[in-house]
């Protein structure tokens, strides 16, 4: 019985031992009759030869291994029988994008690929792959989206808005929409129709609304952050050309930062083509899919899938650059000259000129509501686009101003109020 075991397990041995590429027994004797059914199935990298008997087939000598003793199995493809080396020892790109030593260690990857039911491994080129990053990759030459992507993403923000229910009291998600960063202090540009009705949720960044155009649908908002933020700068719209590949950033279905492309397919659609009444803007049609290094637009209009609008970056600017020259002030706010008809107070022998109805708090300026402007450096005041168009400026102001029956100079400089 002894005997018996040790001779099976000798056997059984023999049997596992049979997928690799060890010597053959010269001792086995080949049937005359070969049953291709009973052959083992051996996972061969660097290939398959048939067995002595010319029946079964069996794992290749693989590079760097023994070769040429009696018995020894052939080697594999491509190889020759030294040391197994690689008969063409020049390094080849794989079409994997991956590099190999030489052609047989290629085939070798390859096979094991194909055993893991992946695609074959076929020489795209002798010589080592480019990097990702070299100047002469296909990826770095052509995949200029993806770099647009990499410096355009840090700068958009997602914006959620909430409300506090009637009854429970806590606050529920009203709707969310992107934005995109213009100042390192935390300006935001986004569309107007996202910040209606926002409410302020504890523990979350706060912002408030700066400016708010419902006609152009514009308006920002002001975050105030811990650190220096990523910036967009705005591009020329009035450059694009039809045909032009456009990128769009944002967050449909709340789903942040989401990556769609396009081309422009008009850079000016009338709105009242799209029946937005009195509108005067001339948008940018994209086919860029929106669901329900420069910007070019903000998307602000979905009519079907792909066919989109956008408003163009040139209003977006005109918008901003007016709503900061409106923050200009001496420290006053103005009313029209037919406001002295309302107060009873009004001088009489003031035939032209400003009242001043209102003053900002510890404005610097000395001027008081009340006060009525009667010349700018000299000259009659009559209207206050007059004043407004002086305050836009970058020079001092010398105010003529009546205050009851006293007549004061004020020498005073413009200066941009952060409201």
């Amino acid at each position: 019985m002894r005997v018996f075991l040790f001779a099976a397990t000798v056997f059984f041995t023999h049997k596992l031992t049979g997928s690799v590429a060890g010597p053959e027994s010269s001792s086995k004797k080949c049937s005359s009759q070969c049953v291709v059914s009973a052959c083992p199935s051996p996972n061969c990298p660097s290939g398959y030869v048939p067995d002595r008997c010319n029946c079964c087939l069996v794992c290749s000598r693989g590079e760097d291994e023994l070769c040429g003793r009696k018995n020894d199995r052939p080697c594999g493809d491509g190889l020759e029988c030294r040391l197994c080396q690689c008969k063409m020892g020049y390094k080849v790109c794989g079409s994997d994008g991956k590099t190999c030593g030489n052609v047989c260690r290629m085939k070798a990857a390859s096979r094991k690929a194909l055993q893991k039911e992946r695609e074959a491994i076929t020489q795209a080129h002798k010589g080592p792959c480019p990097a990702p990053g070299h100047p002469n990759s296909p990826r770095y030459k052509f995949n200029f989206i993806a770099d647009v992507v990499e410096k355009m993403a840090p700068a958009v923000v997602h914006i959620e808005l909430f409300l506090r229910h009637p009854l429970f009291g806590r606050h529920v998600p009203l709707s969310s929409g992107s934005g995109f960063i213009i100042s390192h202090s935390g300006l935001i540009v986004t569309n107007a129709h996202v910040v209606t009705a926002a409410a302020t949720v504890p523990g979350r960044p706060q912002l408030s609304v700066q400016l708010h155009d419902a006609g152009s649908d514009v308006a920002t908002i002001k975050v105030n952050p811990q650190k220096k933020l990523p910036v967009l700068s705005l591009g020329r719209s009035s450059d694009l050309r039809p045909g032009e590949f456009v990128v769009a950033i944002g967050s449909p279905f709340a789903l942040q930062n989401t990556v769609t492309t396009g081309i422009v397919s008009t850079a000016q659609r009338d709105g009242k083509e799209l029946g937005i009444r009195d509108s005067d803007i001339d948008y940018i049609q994209t086919d860029a899919i929106i669901n329900d290094g420069e910007v070019i637009g903000i998307n602000t209009l979905k009519v079907t899938a792909g066919i989109s609008f956008a408003i163009p970056s040139d209003r977006i600017r005109r918008f901003l650059t007016e709503s900061q020259h409106n923050k200009h002030s001496a420290g006053l706010s103005v009313l029209v000259e037919e406001m002295k008809r309302q107060n009873p107070d009004f001088p009489d022998d003031v035939t032209s000129g400003v009242l001043v109805h209102q003053v900002i708090p510890e404005s610097p300026g000395g001027i008081e509501a009340g006060d009525v402007i009667l010349k700018l450096n000299g000259r009659p005041l009559r209207t206050t686009d007059e004043l407004q168009g002086a305050l836009l400026g970058d020079g001092p102001l010398l105010l003529e101003v009546r205050r009851g029956d006293d007549e004061l100079l004020f020498h005073i400089e413009p200066h941009v109020v952060m409201q």
